[in-house]
This record gives C-alpha cells, structure tokens and sequence, in this order.
C-alpha cells in the first residue's frame, strides 16, 4: 500500500491513499455506489471508475435479466459481466492505476466476484444504507432499478442475510457523499479482504 497521506476530504483529515489495487463498492440498486464510486475515485491521485452496468449495458440481444430465481443463462451473463469488470479493473491497476469498481455484487456472487480479481491489495466497501431510505432514493431517480421482480425489501434481505461478511460494512443511511467517502478512507484496512 502507498504510504504516502492525501489530504483530501472534509476539513483536514488525512488518509493513506490505496496504491495501485481494486476497490469494489457494491450494494443495492439506488445504495448509492456510483456516486460514492466516483467521488472516490475524484479524491485520489491516479483513479479510474469502472461501472460494472456498462458491461451488461453492451449486450445488444439476447440479454437475460438477473431476478429472483434467474436461470442459468442469466447466471452466466452476470458473471460475465463480473470478469469484464474484474478483467478491466486488473488491467487498469497494471499500467499505474487504483480501480475502483462500482456494481451490485451481493449473496454469493460476491464470492465469486472476489475470485475473479487477480489485483492484490483488494479492498471490499458495502453501501448499507436502511430499506427505507434506499427506498426513497429510488422514488427520486430518473432511473428505476427495482420492478423487474425485485423489490428494495427482497433485495435488501439478499445484502444482509446472504452475502459474506467480508470488507467494510457502512450504514450511510444518513451520510452525505462527502462522509460516506471519508469513511471509505478512513477505513481502508477493514476493507481490505486480499493482500
């Protein structure tokens, strides 16, 4: 890891910057990880916002959409998307960069997504703000992310009852961006989950 201190961040709070590694943000639909994702990545020297939506974005015809109890087709395109993502985030940290990753990987998934990244260190950050509150962020987006069989209730219960315990957890139910990404960096070691 960079030894060096960046002063960035409310007030004049010093943090270690991450280096070259991958920096995965995931949680919910509307938990708020592109903006974090990209505020991140705003604060430090030499950082790159892979969207991992891009990826399934691409796929012209024959997209099968991940919902509850998706089939095997749909499974296999979602890990797709997680090894281009992966794959990408690994190629950008080799030519000097840190890649922070930004996509919904909960439930097991997130072991296997955790399995794709070659960089090392890796560093996990889970956006778990309350139902509600995701709830209500949803209602005031352009975009909806809930409706193709998922709920913010059902999704939620997949983050919180089925996805490992690894990284760092944030309640940013009442955080602004500005908090939520001074508490990424302030708590860079309890996100680390390899090397």
């Amino acid at each position: 890891m960079n030894t060096a201190k960046s002063g960035c961040g409310q007030g004049n709070a010093q943090y270690e910057e991450p280096g070259q590694a991958v920096i995965l943000i995931t949680g919910v639909m509307a938990s708020g990880k592109s903006t974090v994702a990209q505020a991140l990545a705003e604060r430090l020297p030499r950082a790159v916002h892979v969207r991992g939506d891009v990826f399934r974005r691409m796929v012209v015809s024959g997209r099968a959409e991940m919902v509850p109890g998706a089939y095997e087709e749909a499974t296999a395109q979602l890990r797709l998307r997680y090894r281009l993502s992966a794959m990408t985030a690994d190629t950008y940290v080799e030519e000097g960069w840190t890649a922070v990753v930004q996509d919904v990987v909960v439930g097991e998934e997130l072991n296997t997504y955790l399995g794709f990244v070659r960089t090392r260190p890796l560093y996990v950050v889970v956006l778990a703000p309350e139902a509600e509150a995701v709830a209500e962020r949803e209602a005031r987006r352009a975009k909806s992310g809930y409706g193709a069989g998922w709920t913010v209730e059902a999704l939620d219960r997949v983050l919180r009852e089925e996805t490992p315990r690894v990284g760092l957890w944030l309640d940013t139910t009442g955080q602004s961006v500005d908090q939520t990404v001074d508490a990424v960096l302030g708590g860079l070691e309890g996100a680390r989950v390899m090397g």
